[in-house]
Formats: C-alpha cells, structure tokens, sequence
C-alpha cells in the first residue's frame, strides 16, 4: 500500500507554460473533439478515445459496455492503434517512393507524434513500445526476433521506472505483445488449414481462411491477458474473443479515419467534420458490438479471485491445449462443451427472467449505499436515492427497463445515497426532484441545474399504481455534510410507500432518537421493512417492532468499514420474524405483491 500525505502552504503559482509541442498536441486534441461534435452519442465518445485515448465525451454505460465485451483495450491508446497507424504510413511511404532509409524514419516521426498527441504517459510509452515490437514482428514475419526485442523492451522499461514492476497496466500490455508473438504465429497457420475445409463453398472458404489472422490474435491475446484479469476483478469473460473479432474490421478504419480527422481539424474544421463521418460509421458498429455482447447470457462467469483463482484458470489453459493436441480428445472436449453450452441455454430459457413478473419494490445493489425502486407503472418508476456511483444505479434502471423517473426523492446528503444521481439522469426523463426539508441543498451540485424542492412532512404523491406519502423527518434542524453523521442521518426524508396488497416503510438513515419521535408519532404497519442505516447498531427495538414488517431489506456493501449490517441488528430482526435479505450477500432483491402474500425475487448483478 502508498500513502501520501500533502500540506497546502499557499495559493499555486505557474512555474512554466507548455512548450510549442504541447501546445500543439492541445489544439489537435481540441480540435478533434470539435469535429466529433456532431455525431451521434455513441460514435463522439469513442473515436477519440480510438485516435488519442480521449474518453471524456464516453458515455459510462457504453464504457461499462466495452469493458464487459473486452473491448476496452480500443480505447486505451494501446499497441494496436499504434500498430495500424504506422503500418498505414509504411504503405503510404511506399506507394509514394519513399526510399528504405527514409521510410524508417518517417515512421518514427509518427511514433513521436502518437506519443505527443495522446500524452507521454507510462501507459502511452508502453503502447508505443509493445506496439512497435509486435509489428515490427509481425510485419516482417520474424516472430522468433520479436521475442527477444519484446524481453529487451520490458528490461528496458523496468530499468527506467521500476514502479512498472507492479503495474498490472505494464503486465497486461506485455503478456498480450508476447501473446501475439508466441501463440498467434501457430494458431494462425492451424485456423489456416482446418477453417477452409470445415465451410462449404469457395467463397465462405475465402472468407473463413482470412478469418484466421483476426481470430487468432484475439485470441491469443485474451488467453494471455485472463490470468491477469481474473486476478483483478474474479471474472472470466466469455465474449471478449468474439466481441474482438466482429469488431476488428471497423477498427482500422475508424482510426485511421481519425487520425486523418485530428490531422486535418487544426487546419480546415469543416472538412475534418466530413472525414469523422465515415469514421462514425465504423464507430458505430464498434459500440454495437459491445452493447450487444456485454448484453449476452453469460457474458462473464464468475471465477476465484486472486492468485489461486490466477492459477487455476492458467492450469485449464494448458490442460486444454495439451487435450487439443489428440483427435480422440477434442471430440471429447467438444461434446463435453457442448453439452454444457445446452444445458446452460436451458437455465437461461427456464429460469425466472429479470425484472420479475409484478414486481413492486426493488433494492439495487449498489455496494455500500442506498438505491430504491419503486414500480409506477410500465416503464416508469420512483427512485428513493441513487447509491455512491452512477453505474450501479444505471445498470439497474436499465435491468428494470426504467425509462421514465417521475419522482426522485434523496433522502439525505451523505455520498453513499446521492453520489450516483447521474446514473439516473443517464438517457431517462425524470420529474420532479425532492430533498429532505432539513438539508442545506448541496445536493443540488450533481442536479446540473434542476430544479428542485424540499419534501414536506405530509406530502403525498400518487403514480400509477403507488401512492407515497411523506411521514419524516419531524424535525427543522439544518444540516450540512459538514455536520456530525448522526444529525445528518436524522434529517432523511422517510417514506410510506402503498401499492394494492403491499406497503414498505423507507427510512433512510435515521438513527435511535429520529426513529423513537417517528414512534411517538404514531407508526404505520407495513410489509417491507427498509431497514434504516445499513442495519447499524443504532436502532431503537420499539421502533422496529412497531412496523410489524414480514420483509426486512438491507442495502449494504459486502465488506464495508462500517461493520454494517451490525450482528446485533440482524439479531434483533430475526427475533421479531422478519425475513431478511441483503444486497451484499443476495444482489438486487425484488418484492413482488400478490393476494396470497408477498414474494421475493433475488439475483447477482452483472458485475461493474
């Protein structure tokens, strides 16, 4: 672990100015964004992030997107981009008679460009390095040198910053360069011979036998970097090798459409904003692809995390290879895998499909936060907090298939209830906007300027088939997030939520002396309990009783610092006969209403 700790001892002062080719590389970069401008959504966000890295414009749905399909190496300024960037100049060097001194030049002045243009990183450096290894490589059919050079780059590398030793960025970059080296060479000349002869007709023959290259550096690639990635996020991917393919032939274009764009928009806007159009085309099949198959059943399984979790699936890697070696085995192998793939499409087919049927009440698991939907109708839904990120939030609406928000309450300031608002905004119209009556309003930072009003005790809202009524805070203390949690807790907004045979009591975070006014006041029975605070410690048992709750839900983050949810409180919930669910350990859960009694539907996200 590094820590660093920074004392401020004065206002900053300029200690130099950008030098010309910095200045330069900032105009083209500016430039390009300009000319993107007029694009769709999706073809904006991402060719730059093909041409410079830029992701700025990228929609965070389309990056979760991207980075689900394994296709986030596109925009990470990676060797590839490099790679087909001077193989284009290569060409255009000799069909323009470029001598063969002039031509390795002029493809290091564009290597030198590259690295200005897209910023002189670590990451960038390492791009240009592994990519002009690989192609250096593949280009001049010497895969047996580009072994040796890619081991001198990493020394090299290492050598200059040793921090690079533990940079899972730097492992990634060199183990799919040595991919690419070590194992494309024989899978491409093995997909060579079987591709053809397994398709009929001399055309799909053609195109099978050119599928080889593609097909076997991606791979290759994956199969390099998998350990690596398991040992990040506990996942295996199952698309990302056809998600590469299908969107390898768009990728040259549109970089190298782009570049020329970013070439040119320093220039003449106008007519770089007619080069991006092309571009976008190819673009656009790019995120296509990676909606699609970050959509698709079983996109990502889940795998042991960690080193073991590292090794083993290395260990099935070569257990695999060694079994593919023998024609007896891999017929065995293939109708193994293919009795797996049935029997997983008949889990998919049979299993009860999300949202559920009828739903009413769902809590998103958004990690450590709170995030609740409330069904309103077809498409339509009340949000009760928004968790402490956009994506979480965003990718449950979505799951939910919420296009319209007609209220959104934030029960309180704190991160962890109102950090993901843009998640909701993302792509849905929402109404009206609520706040507790008690907050200082700087939730109004992350409403980009809507219009919003405080909630008042009495309040009631009634939306399609859900009538809300607000029945706290019973205080008119102002608090800010400067202000002890306990105070700011007690400020939540706290809700009575009532559909037709189902009723949810929503509490926020309020602690033991909010929840013993509320008490005071006169509880209302219901059947979902949203347990208030992530199940803390700090709960008065009258009040917990008095809701004479059959469901208790807890939002809560698995292994959060807080010890939530407290034992003591899931103690006491099981002692009043409530059935408990949390969002650590059941994903987002689902209350369906029925005249025979609540049901309730469980499911894992998908992860990111």
């Amino acid at each position: 672990m590094l820590a660093a700790i920074g004392l401020v001892r004065g206002p900053p002062t300029v200690v130099g100015r950008p030098s010309l080719p910095q200045r330069w590389a900032s105009v083209i970069r500016s430039r390009l964004r300009a000319a993107v401008g007029r694009l769709p959504a999706d073809q904006r966000g991402v060719l730059p992030g093909l041409v410079d890295g830029d992701t700025s414009l990228l929609d965070p749905e389309l990056a979760d997107a991207f980075e689900k399909a394994g296709l986030t190496h596109l925009m990470a300024v990676s060797g590839e981009n490099l790679s087909l960037l001077i193989g284009a100049v290569l060409m255009a060097g000799r069909l323009t008679g470029l001598g063969r001194r002039a031509l390795p030049l002029f493809a290091g002045a564009t290597v030198f460009g590259f690295v200005l243009v897209a910023r002189p990183s670590p990451s960038v450096l390492r791009a240009a390095v592994m990519g002009s290894v690989a192609l250096l490589a593949v280009v001049t059919g010497r895969e047996r040198r580009g072994v040796p050079a890619l081991c001198a780059a990493v020394l090299v590398l290492v050598l200059l910053d040793p921090g690079l030793a533990r940079s899972y960025g730097f492992a990634l970059s060199a183990l799919a360069t040595a991919g690419i080296l070590i194992l494309a060479p024989p899978w491409r000349r093995s997909l060579a011979r079987r591709l053809p002869g397994s398709v009929p007709g001399r055309v799909l023959r053609r195109v099978a036998g050119m599928l080889a290259e593609p097909l076997a550096v991606s791979a290759a690639a994956h199969v390099a970097c998998a350990p690596v990635l398991v040992l990040l996020d506990g996942e295996v991917s199952l698309v990302a090798v056809p998600a590469n393919l299908l969107a390898a032939p768009a990728v040259g274009p549109a970089t190298l459409l782009g570049v020329l764009a970013a070439a040119v928009a320093p220039m003449s806007l106008p007519i770089a904003r007619w080069i991006v159009v092309p571009a976008g085309l190819a673009v656009g099949w790019i995120a296509g692809v990676a909606r699609v198959c970050a959509r698709a059943p079983y996109a990502a399984v889940a795998w042991p995390a960690g080193p073991v979790g590292a090794a083993l699936l290395a260990g099935v890697f070569i257990v695999g290879a060694l079994t593919l070696r023998r024609p007896g085995a891999r017929r065995v192998a293939a109708a193994a895998m293919a009795g797996v793939a049935a029997v997983a499409l008949i889990v998919h087919v049979w299993a009860p499909g999300w949202p559920p049927r009828g739903w009413r009440f769902v809590a998103c698991d958004v990690g450590q936060g709170d995030a609740l939907v409330l069904a309103a109708g077809p498409g339509r839904a009340v949000v009760v907090d928004t968790g402490p990120a956009p994506g979480p939030i965003d990718r449950c609406l979505s799951d939910l298939r919420i296009r319209t928000v007609p209220l959104l309450v934030l029960t309180h300031p704190h991160a962890d209830h109102v950090d993901g608002v843009r998640g909701v905004l993302r792509g849905r119209a929402v109404g009206e906007t609520v706040i507790s009556p008690d907050s200082e309003g700087e939730e109004r930072r992350l409403l980009a300027g809507r219009r919003v009003r405080p909630a008042g005790v009495g309040d009631v809202w009634t939306v399609g088939p859900l009538t809300l009524g607000v029945i706290g805070p019973l205080t008119t203390l102002r608090v800010s997030t400067r202000d002890p949690g306990t105070l700011v807790n007690d400020a939540s907004v706290v809700l009575l939520a009532r559909w037709p045979g189902l009723s949810a009591l929503l509490c926020g975070d309020v602690e033991t002396e909010a929840q013993r006014r509320l008490l005071a006041a006169g509880m209302p029975q219901v059947t979902i309990l949203k347990v208030p605070h992530h199940g803390s410690s700090h709960q008065d048992p009258d009040f917990l009783a008095a809701a004479h709750a059959r469901i208790a839900v807890t939002s809560v983050g698995a292994d959060n610092d807080y010890g939530h949810p407290a034992p003591a409180t899931m103690a006491l919930l099981a002692r009043l006969g409530l059935r408990s669910y949390r969002t650590d350990r059941d994903g987002d859960i689902a209350v369906i209403g029925s005249h025979d009694g609540p049901t309730v539907v469980t499911r894992r996200p998908r992860s990111g």
